[in-house]
């Protein structure tokens, strides 16, 4: 079974789609860190600006590096040329250029062709989140979601997930940044950022970590249900 779970930054995805996963029996896989790891790589090489951009020329090149990815205790965790990636796609640097760099149609394929694989080779079934999984990635999973929530409570979020002090001021220019993400996101060319027409959405604006994930987890639980009823007759 693939549960597909789509949405904005900050909106919930990624400690939710864990949590669901680990009560299924799931794998966890967060598309972001793969694309955390080619930009990684990029960062290594010298090849983005203090902006983030990398050079038209430099594309082919950062999407013929050897990145892939291993299951390690329940979630998919990236390497790059064979060694396992851990804090350091969490850097400044590596979370400025992911964005700009997630953007690139040959960046896109190459990771979309590890997801795809990564489904294939789970015995159990998969949780995958990101902005184009129910989309592109998975058009035929078996429980799509799509998380959303006000920018404020997601900048409110992200200060607290980055161990910052929630301040008034803070919250407006996170919630900036934010949008402005959401916007870059949903306009670019390569897969952009969109709700699957029969997705699930679901508003965590109001909502408590526990009732987030009860409601995935009940919709996939009755996803499988039904697909465990069909294959009896």
């Amino acid at each position: 079974m693939i549960v597909a779970i789509d949405g904005p930054a900050g909106s919930g995805k990624s400690t939710t789609a864990r949590e669901v996963a680990r009560r299924l029996g799931f794998v966890h896989i967060d598309s972001g860190a793969l694309y955390r790891a080619f930009a990684l790589a990029a960062c290594q090489q010298g090849w983005v600006s203090p902006a983030g951009i990398l050079p038209p020329e430099r594309v082919a090149p950062l999407a013929a590096r050897e990145v892939g990815a291993e299951v390690v205790h329940g979630s998919v965790v990236p390497r790059l040329e064979g060694r396992r990636l851990g804090d350091e796609l969490r850097t400044p640097e590596v979370t400025a250029c992911a964005s700009k760099i997630s953007a690139h149609p040959e960046i896109r394929n190459q990771v979309n062709a590890i997801l795809r694989r990564l489904a294939a080779e789970c015995e159990a079934g998969i949780v995958c989140e990101g902005r184009d999984m129910g989309t592109v990635v998975f058009p035929e999973a078996d429980l799509k979601v799509f998380m959303v929530a006000v920018p404020d409570e997601r900048a409110r979020r992200r200060l607290l997930q980055q161990g910052q002090e929630v301040t008034a001021e803070k919250v407006r220019a996170e919630s900036a940044r934010l949008v402005a993400r959401d916007t870059a996101d949903s306009q670019r060319e390569a897969s952009p950022l969109r709700q699957a027409e029969d997705a699930l959405v679901i508003d965590t604006t109001d909502l408590s970590f526990e009732e987030q994930v009860e409601r995935i987890v009940a919709a996939a639980r009755r996803r499988l249900d039904t697909v465990e009823s069909d294959g009896l007759h």
